[in-house]
């Protein structure tokens, strides 16, 4: 099987250095924000170009304490795309506010600013823009709306760590942005963590706070918090990822254009040219067909993993059911839930692995000889 992502090849390539960080980590008796947390959140906030990184539980956690630290709750709205992981609404809701949908363009899967300026109403408070994929969104449209508007904005740049957008790298951009580390991002560690950024000195200080219990001092409360820290073991095999993510990141990307290069002309395919002006760190290869059920089988028998991101735009999700949305409220959305998917690659996917891939891809009845 060749595999969507290669995590054990990923973690086997720096496999000595984790195990030794990891045993400094034990031997050190300091597992919660220890030293590896406060020297990760430092490379990281230099890293992304901001004054503050704040390391917490997952990405989730990120989005859920920056909405609340911002004091974004029961009766404001929050704008966000329907087209992403659930999470990027599930915080606006556990928050207690309203996620409004706005469709995406279809040229980057990115929510549309147009259709973000239609949503306003009075009870927006923020805009939640997601770096789908690893591609940045609009952020100057957005920005000027928001800045316009009154309005903040907060990156949700889960799958898109070290993507830079006009010179400006993700997380760097809005009033503060979101991160997640889950195994299969880009930069990963081996289970749950997040970060948050800022340039807001009060906003960190405020979800400083809220990770660790409402507090700055032990047994003392300023406020009702979460528990929500990243602990000293992913820190340290975070930071040993920080240090490579660049190479990563461009390994990607030269993959990636593999793959458009030798399936641009493929019949039963649509890919999506990477948008001017940034770089696409391409967290997942996404690829179009109105045959998408037929391509994936056929993958599949050939031993190649797929998956399709997203199945149901958030909009219609059964959870969402009673805020009156209704199919062709979001159409490019919906269209790309019934055509849209992934197909193999990370850092560690080998160029013989890649061939098959876009082999099999020619082979499929209704193709021609690649």
């Amino acid at each position: 099987m060749i595999e969507l992502v290669h995590l054990q090849r990923q973690f086997e390539s720096m496999k000595h250095e984790v195990l030794a960080r990891i045993a400094d980590v034990i031997d050190s008796g300091t597992y919660i924000l220890g030293p590896n947390v406060r020297q990760f959140e430092t490379e990281a906030a230099e890293k992304i170009g901001v004054k503050h990184a704040i390391g917490v539980g997952n990405g989730t956690d990120a989005l859920v304490l920056t909405l609340d630290a911002y004091g974004i709750g029961p009766g404001d709205e929050v704008i966000t795309t329907p087209y992403t992981f659930f999470a990027s609404a599930e915080a606006i809701s556990r928050v207690g506010a309203t996620p409004v949908f706005a469709d995406i363009r279809p040229e980057t899967y990115n929510i549309d600013p147009e259709k973000v300026e239609k949503a306003i109403t009075p009870r927006t408070k923020a805009i939640i823009p997601v770096h789908l994929f690893g591609q940045p969104a609009d952020m100057d449209d957005i920005m000027e709306i928001a800045e316009r508007r009154g309005l903040l904005v907060i990156e949700d740049a889960c799958q898109a760590f070290g993507a830079v957008y006009k010179g400006r790298r993700v997380g760097s951009i809005g009033h503060a942005a979101c991160f997640s580390f889950f195994p299969t991002k880009n930069l990963g560690t081996m289970g749950d963590g997040g970060l948050i950024t800022t340039n807001d000195d009060q906003l960190a200080e405020r979800i400083r706070q809220l990770r660790h219990h409402g507090s700055t001092r032990k047994y003392f409360h300023e406020r009702i918090g979460y528990n929500s820290r990243l602990d000293e073991i992913h820190a340290a095999v975070l930071r040993i990822g920080l240090a490579r993510i660049d190479a990563w990141n461009a390994q990607r990307a030269r993959l990636a254009f593999r793959y458009q290069e030798r399936l641009a002309d493929h019949p039963l395919l649509k890919i999506a040219a990477p948008a001017p002006d940034r770089s696409h760190i391409y967290h997942l290869f996404c690829l179009e067909s109105p045959e998408r059920d037929r391509v994936m089988q056929e993958l599949q028998k050939a031993g190649i993993q797929c998956a399709v991101y997203y199945p149901l735009p958030l909009h219609l999700q059964e959870a969402y059911r009673h805020l009156g949305y209704k199919r062709g409220d979001c159409p490019v959305s919906e269209k790309l839930s019934e055509t849209l998917f992934a197909i193999p690659l990370s850092p560690f996917l080998r160029e013989d692995e890649q061939d098959a891939v876009i082999d099999a891809l020619w082979n499929i009845e209704g193709g021609k000889a690649g």
